[in-house]
């Protein structure tokens, strides 16, 4: 049901986008015809590539560079939303404030070539990052809980399919080995297309090495393309996936908890729910205590449960700017560190993939390398 809701309402919300867009600027730019009327004919295009887009991701299998193309039109959209609202406003100064018809004339003008070029720039810019290979993050997190920092590596949102192919996953998984850790944290997100669809790129995960580990959780995104498949393959890699569960590990001397919930989404789904009661219940209280948890509003329902460390992602760290102010409507931690307390803490990965557009304004993608002590 999720697969067919979900791309009926990202067609609506983009084809509302595209009319506004239209009668809002599109109609009211001070430009000469043949000008407006190729700008018209692009917008037409985008959500008609905005339609293929969503036909590529869940019904139609295309070549990788038209998949490329067409997820463009995706961040389009959205920059056709964000300036039409900076156009709206800019029209409400004009008719504001007191200037005088000719004045009034050249600052219309001046105004419509204005946003049309810093449109382009936005969206060029936004390309570009998006292009970027993922920054290695170093964090520091003194806790005063070991006498020898964990070097632990975490990663989020990769989202392996469509654009998240197997020479990525295949150069992630060097880049991480090279950073010789401790143990490498995987804070959900990792697929986002059915198992069977990307079982060659996700293999290259059973290659991951650190001392302890590597440790999973899963995220929303998991749910729309069949978790039950999903999580038994991740399982066969060898990839200890945590579900609402406690387990000790580290250096005999210095153990800590590292605990795991199902995604938040999991309450609106009915399965695969988070029960924070349950991993409260298996945690040795003399130990610090590390918990993996996809969306940074699991904080807010944690019954009681207050670890040292928490590791996070879901945000992409708003991904392109300003989409930042949205993301922080919904949750509490939009990307990096934030201390609660002395002894508590809450770390935001920003993502190593991207969802939609490969592109990024304002959030980089992310590997943390985080040294907790």
């Amino acid at each position: 049901m999720i697969q067919i809701i979900f791309p009926i309402a990202m067609i609506s919300i983009m084809g509302l986008i595209h009319l506004y867009f239209y009668k809002r600027v599109l109609s009211k730019l001070h430009f000469r015809a043949k000008i407006i009327q190729s700008l018209q004919r692009f917008a037409i295009i985008n959500l008609l590539f905005v339609i293929g887009y969503i036909l590529a991701r869940y019904f139609v299998a295309v070549p990788t560079w038209l998949y490329f193309l067409l997820s463009l039109s995706i961040g389009i959209g959205f920059c056709f939303l964000i300036f039409t609202l900076l156009y709206e406003v800019i029209q409400i100064a004009l008719h504001t404030i007191p200037f005088d018809k000719n004045k009034r004339a050249f600052l219309k003008k001046s105004g419509d070539i204005s946003v049309v070029a810093l449109g382009g720039a936005y969206l060029g810019t936004a390309i570009y990052e998006g292009q970027k290979e993922p920054i290695i993050l170093p964090i520091t997190i003194n806790q005063n809980l070991f006498t020898q920092p964990y070097r632990i590596v975490q990663i989020s949102d990769m989202h392996i399919g469509g654009l998240i192919d197997e020479e990525f996953v295949q150069k992630t998984v060097e880049k991480i080995n090279a950073l010789d850790v401790d143990f490498i944290t995987i804070t959900g997100d990792l697929t986002d297309a059915p198992i069977e669809q990307i079982k060659q790129s996700v293999a290259h995960l059973a290659n991951l090495k650190s001392r302890f580990g590597t440790f999973y959780v899963i995220g929303n995104h998991e749910y729309f393309h069949g978790l039950e498949d999903t999580i038994a393959y991740i399982k066969m890699l060898g990839i200890r996936l945590l579900e609402n569960e406690t387990l000790m590990i580290g250096r005999d001397n210095e153990q800590f908890n590292i605990c795991g919930l199902y995604d938040y989404f999991g309450y609106r789904k009915g399965s695969f729910i988070p029960d924070p009661l349950k991993v409260q219940n298996e945690i040795n209280w003399s130990l610090p205590t590390l918990l993996l948890a996809h969306q940074p509003k699991q904080t807010k329902r944690l019954e009681g449960l207050k670890p040292n460390l928490i590791l996070s992602g879901h945000t992409h760290g708003g991904q392109i700017f300003p989409f930042s102010y949205l993301v922080r409507l919904q949750q509490p931690y939009l990307k990096g560190l934030y201390k609660i307390s002395q002894k508590e803490a809450i770390y935001v990965n920003s993502g190593i993939g991207f969802w939609g557009p490969k592109m990024r304004l304002g959030s980089s993608a992310e590997i943390t390398l985080i040294s907790w002590s």
